[in-house]
């Protein structure tokens, strides 16, 4: 971990959790309360930071500042209370659905521009053809399938525990193993990646000259040198989110104090080392896999002339985090299903009492 303190509360159970969650509390208010003054100082002065010359404030100042950083920061500490109550009486991470919800809010009018597309306006024909429809919806059919099999792909490590022998009873001797999801890091990748690159392009057109105005549009999304350092940062940061978070060394100490080995490999430093390489190896593919899944909406809206707000289903984090979001939500109405003695419906399918 980054933060050595962080990683021996979140071992110390609820109580540790409990502190964590405090110090992400304190945390999400401060950074509210600096992106709430930005975003004041952003409306006062649109035509330095947003390149437009038209008012948006008509009585700018501290009390419009101060008034801004109060609506955004309490708007987001009971978004975060409301997540709060949904994870703890609900199925799911309620942050999660609840940004889930604001992505799948857009749909019906990316629907709806989606159809203007393929239908005839009254000025000429339409702008796309229906071969284009049927490769549309094909792609799409490709890249939700993709992201499913990837976020849900893993490399089993086999693990065999020693037999122990206490009194007149023998433990151990299972055999099982430990999953490596391969695409580890998650969405977190592409969200550190377009955050960082926010920056270059507002504080170069803030500058003044001809030159560094240029070099900010550079920086625009659907600019070549943008997706080039777009996707490298994506590839760096999936390595360095494994690690950071990602820790062989404890999971094999762990797992040497549970009488547990992974078998043609000694236990200790062994082991760490190949937990480790394995999953050097593993996150190459889904680093790969995450740089595809950001760039196809920028490259169909670019190359294609595809609204963005269509080509934005087509990849990027809104189709990760929907994807998690719905396979999480459904491994846990799973559980709960098979808790109360229900067939789950993940593998056949439909519901139906056990006898």
């Amino acid at each position: 971990a980054i933060v050595p303190s962080l990683e021996r509360l979140a071992r110390e159970g609820d109580s540790g959790r409990q502190k964590i969650s405090q110090y992400t509390r304190y945390l999400t208010l401060g950074i509210c309360i600096i992106q709430g003054f930005a975003m004041a100082l952003t409306l006062e002065n649109p035509q330095a930071l947003l390149g437009t010359a038209a008012p948006i404030v008509n009585n700018p100042g501290w009390g419009f500042r101060i008034l801004t950083v109060i609506t955004l920061t309490t708007g987001t500490m009971l978004m975060m209370w409301l997540g709060e109550q949904i994870t703890a009486g609900g199925i799911g991470n309620g942050i999660s659905i609840i940004i889930t919800v604001n992505i799948v809010s857009r749909v019906p009018e990316a629907i709806q521009i989606g159809i203007k597309m393929f239908m005839p306006s009254g000025l000429g024909e339409a702008q796309a053809s229906v071969f284009h429809l049927i490769g549309l919806l094909a792609m799409m059919f490709l890249v939700v399938a993709g992201t499913i099999a990837v976020t849900q792909a893993q490399r089993k490590i086999p693990v065999q525990y020693a037999k122990r022998v206490v009194g007149r009873k023998v433990y151990g001797g299972q055999s099982t193993y430990m999953p490596l999801r391969i695409n580890y890091s998650g969405v977190m990748p592409i969200i550190f990646a377009s955050a960082i690159l926010m920056f270059p392009q507002k504080i170069l057109q803030m500058l003044p000259g001809a030159f560094f105005h240029r070099l900010g549009e550079s920086f625009a999304m659907d600019r070549t040198l943008y997706m080039v350092i777009y996707a490298a940062m994506i590839l760096f940061f999936s390595y360095f989110w494994v690690a950071t978070m990602f820790n062989p060394v404890q999971i094999a100490d762990d797992l040497k104090k549970a009488g547990g080995y992974v078998p043609g490999i000694r236990p200790g430093t062994p082991t760490a080392e190949f937990l480790d390489k394995t999953m050097t190896r593993i996150t190459l593919a889904g680093a790969i896999f995450l740089t595809i899944i950001a760039v196809i909406p920028t490259i169909m809206a670019r190359k294609f002339n595809i609204p963005w707000i269509v080509a934005s289903f087509f990849g990027g984090t809104s189709l990760l985090i929907i994807v998690g979001v719905m396979l999480d939500t459904m491994r846990q109405i799973e559980s709960h299903l098979v808790m109360r003695h229900y067939d789950g419906f993940l593998k056949k399918g439909k519901l139906r009492g056990r006898r």
